[in-house]
């Protein structure tokens, strides 16, 4: 598994500060979301990738929009607005 954490918009419309998701590509990440968390899809995802304005970071020192990127078991996903900062 993999821990996927929210911050920001992404935590208000997902209604979960952390959720646990088998791991998988970023794109197999992002889908089983998307399953499992509608309104947060609706409103972060585009098909299997995040909209313009939101990002993702891997294990806190990477950011990626590679949807190939793999995903493995302990990783932790940040999926945040891209303004969070400030």
């Amino acid at each position: 598994m993999i821990r996927v954490e929210f911050y920001g918009i992404p935590r208000s419309r997902a209604g979960v500060d952390v959720i646990d998701i088998p791991e998988g590509t970023l794109h197999d990440v992002l889908l089983s979301l998307a399953e499992i968390l509608p309104i947060f899809a609706d409103e972060c995802l585009n098909g299997p990738a995040l909209k313009s304005g939101y990002l993702a970071c891997i294990n806190g020192h990477r950011f990626t929009t590679d949807g190939n990127q793999a995903l493995i078991a302990g990783d932790a996903l940040l999926i945040l607005s891209a303004d969070v900062g400030g």
